[in-house]
């Protein structure tokens, strides 16, 4: 039986310098905590069509969006469990479907090689999903370390740190190591912050201090800008 949750939360991208993370983490230390996972390396299976209609549309900046991936927290064998995820933006909020499956299941069930049963209410959305666009196939794989945290108030607000955000268009497995092109200055971290609603006086006042402000980075989306839009056929995937 797949294991299936769902997320509704405000997700909101920051890009910071390594210094001034250091400023931060010494800000947070009496708000947030390292969570269960902490520091750890996660693997992700970007899925689109041959024409790449998902990251072409994603970069638009369109008030609704979306993407199917598989992520792993780790090197995954055949029976690792791995989460395949169905992720929606709208209006700025991100709507998050997850499965967790093993993962020789969740590639057979995605690649069209076996259905999955017993069928779930999310399973059926991803299949919907997999049904309209068709040609879907994995065609990225990123990487990155995270370090997670968690409010010790016991409330949802959760801010985590991405760096060593690597891409590439190879070995689209979950079980091959992390490496690839970087995405992301030695000296830069992305980070977001995770919340149902809004963000604490303590992390306004820091970023207001810092002049820190949202951006919106996507790494798929930059991935296909500046490396599989001009890397293929002087970019004509349109066709």
């Amino acid at each position: 039986m797949a294991y299936q949750t769902t997320f509704k939360r405000y997700e909101l991208k920051y890009l910071l310098t390594r210094q001034q993370k250091a400023q931060l983490l010494r800000v947070m230390e009496p708000y947030m905590a390292l969570d269960e996972y902490g520091r750890t390396t996660i693997r992700n299976l970007y899925f689109d069509t041959d024409t790449y209609r998902l990251a072409r549309r994603s970069i638009e900046r369109p008030a609704y969006k979306e993407k199917l991936r598989v992520r792993s927290y780790g090197p995954a064998g055949a029976d690792s469990p791995v989460f395949v995820e169905l992720k929606k933006k709208y209006d700025s909020v991100v709507y998050k479907r997850r499965l967790a499956l093993p993962n020789e299941q969740a590639m057979a069930w995605l690649c069209g090689d076996a259905a999955l049963a017993p069928a779930t209410q999310i399973s059926r959305e991803i299949d919907y999903f997999r049904d309209y666009y068709e040609s879907l196939r994995p065609v990225a794989f990123l990487s990155y370390e995270r370090e997670a945290f968690r409010s010790r108030g016991g409330d949802d607000f959760r801010v985590t740190f991405d760096d060593t955000i690597l891409f590439r268009e190879e070995a689209l497995t979950l079980e091959a190591g992390a490496w690839g092109t970087p995405l992301l200055g030695e000296n830069h971290v992305l980070m977001e912050l995770k919340t149902p609603g809004g963000i604490p006086l303590w992390m306004v006042r820091f970023l207001s201090g810092q002049r820190v402000y949202k951006t919106s980075f996507s790494k798929y989306g930059t991935a296909y800008e500046t490396l599989i839009y001009p890397n293929h056929e002087g970019g004509r995937l349109y066709a």
